[in-house]
């Protein structure tokens, strides 16, 4: 019986009221003076018809909330079934629950994904990292003889612990932009200093390739991001780097868009409409073995999130032209 003061509570209201109708029904007969056979033969009626559309609602009450109460454990396994609504306020409250389970399963959906999507990358990034530290066990085993060998040792060490710090700062940025909460700072900046950042960065691997790089200040502002710039640039300059053999590096400003262009082997043009999705490596990168797919796909979230856009150019053999467009 512990259904019965729920079920009271719930009708509280209409049980109130049927007594303040009995009253005024019995106030009413008083004053006009009516026989009481009369007055206690409606007021049996009125009782005995009651106790029936009580004792009928209450066990469709009772049935339902039976009902609703095997559907806990039926819940947590996506198993539920909700009872027949009987008016539109039930309608709408089954509709609020639907819905609420279907945001639900698409969060769990997505948290899966992303889940097997950093499992995925740390796999390859740990694959990744392994060279360079490979490369740098090997050299520093090695016997130095002369001095010149020995700084030649010291470059070689350098751009391996360089190759390190670049992964190291590929998944730091890859945490931060998967995380709810970004760190964005939209200013007006000069792109000069934020460019020469990243060109400074790159310099021992300009010099270790012998390439040359073209690039004169420009006196442009635009409204971004200084530290996630310096971040997008350091990739575009990477993979500059990464695909040119020998030749030059352009940054320059092009019908408002800052324009990074290498004369490197240049991209496949059935490549060229996939090199920003995620984990698509390409012919190059496929070729090159070290490609990881997630440098460029960061490089597009993080402009779409600035409000930025990225476009590219390529053919294959003659380099690549990487547009920022503020």
């Amino acid at each position: 019986m512990w259904w019965i003061k729920g079920y009271f509570k719930r009708h509280r209201l209409n049980f109130f009221l049927y007594l303040v109708f009995m009253l005024i029904f019995a106030i009413i007969f008083f004053l006009y003076k009516l026989p009481v056979e009369a007055v206690g033969y409606a007021a049996v009626l009125c009782i005995v018809f009651d106790m029936i559309v009580i004792w009928v609602s209450g066990w469709k009450y009772r049935k339902k909330t039976e009902e609703l109460s095997w559907q806990i454990e039926a819940v947590k396994k996506g198993a539920e079934r909700f009872p027949k609504p009987e008016d539109d306020q039930e309608l709408i409250y089954q509709e609020i629950l639907k819905n609420s389970r279907m945001q639900w399963q698409q969060e769990v959906i997505d948290l899966k994904k992303e889940k097997k999507d950093v499992i995925e990358y740390f796999t390859l990034w740990t694959h990744q990292i392994k060279t360079p530290i490979a490369a740098m066990r090997l050299l520093l085993e090695q016997e130095v003889s002369d001095i010149e060998q020995y700084y030649e040792h010291k470059k070689q060490v350098q751009a391996e612990l360089f190759q390190i710090e670049q992964y190291v700062e590929m998944v730091l940025q890859y945490l931060r932009l998967t995380d709810s909460i970004n760190d964005f700072l939209l200013r007006e900046y000069e792109l000069d200093p934020i460019i020469r950042q990243a060109v400074r960065k790159y310099a021992p691997m300009f010099i270790r390739k012998k390439l040359k790089l073209q690039y004169e200040s420009i006196a442009v502002k635009a409204v971004t991001d200084e530290k996630w710039m310096v971040f997008v640039l350091e990739q575009l300059l990477s993979n500059a780097i990464k695909y040119t053999s020998s030749g030059t590096i352009q940054i320059y400003i092009e019908n408002g868009c800052l324009v990074v262009e290498d004369s490197g082997m240049g991209i496949l043009p059935e490549d060229l409409p996939r090199i920003f999705d995620k984990g698509y490596t390409g012919y190059n990168g496929r070729r090159d073995k070290k490609a990881s797919g997630i440098g460029l796909y960061l490089v597009k979230e993080i402009l779409n999130r600035l409000g930025h856009k990225i476009l590219a150019e390529s053919e294959p053999g003659k380099g690549t032209k990487m547009k920022i467009l503020f």
